[in-house]
């Protein structure tokens, strides 16, 4: 299996963007890249200091990745890319307008638990607030939004599926309303539909995992 739209596996720290990016090149069979080694040493820096980046700390970083999917376009890739804003993922899709996106969500508590828990990364948990903050998600963009707390083989196995084929158009990304719910854990929100309010039953055909399936501590934190 191949994909040649350029796929952005994004969302804040501590949501399994590395993880689920090495798995789904590997199911690919394409290249895999990390979006961290595309700092400038100034950027990671200010972040193990513990300060935030701000947009123009980001712009480099942006162009650079943008690059990398502009290269490789024509035989596709996958980059992890926090992506966090509407604006940067604009500026990704005007280097290789065909990117395709998938937003991993996670909650703010879990995230933080998360980073918290790697070792050896210049990001601190301290600064997983400012991410949140300033998270955009997808709002009628190609891609898909998936509950992180899923296994990486569940998260994988809903990214095959909604990836479009070949050629075809692009579909809408899920809108994911400031402020909403998660939905259940291991709830795949297919591309188009909005995530639904804490307790509303899910969209019709939404996969939920099997009684017993181990939640979101599976997949690394990224």
């Amino acid at each position: 299996m191949s994909a040649t739209v350029p796929v952005v596996v994004m969302g804040v720290a501590g949501c399994g963007k590395s993880t689920i990016g090495v798995l789904l090149a590997e199911r690919l069979g394409l290249e895999y890249a990390e979006a961290d080694v595309f700092h400038p040493p100034a950027n990671v820096a200010k972040m193990a200091d513990g300060r935030p980046l701000d947009d123009e700390d980001r712009l480099p970083w942006l162009a650079a990745i943008g690059d990398h999917l502009q290269a490789r376009a024509g035989t596709g890739v996958v980059v992890s890319c926090s992506a966090l804003k509407r604006s940067y993922r604009d500026l990704l899709r005007a280097a290789a307008p065909r990117a395709w996106f998938v937003h991993l969500v996670l909650d703010e508590a879990t995230a933080t638990r998360r980073v918290a828990a790697r070792p050896g990364h210049f990001m601190p948990a301290s600064l997983v607030a400012s991410q949140f903050t300033a998270l955009e998600p997808l709002d009628r963009e190609a891609g898909v939004a998936l509950d992180a707390t899923q296994t990486p083989a569940r998260i994988v196995a809903s990214v095959l599926a909604a990836l479009p084929p070949t050629g075809a158009a692009l579909p809408s990304g899920a809108a994911l309303p400031s402020g909403a719910a998660l939905p259940p854990s291991g709830a795949a929100l297919p591309s188009g539909t909005a995530l639904p309010p804490s307790g509303a039953a899910l969209p019709s055909g939404a996969a939920l995992p099997p009684s017993g399936e181990e939640d979101g501590e599976s997949v690394m934190p990224a």
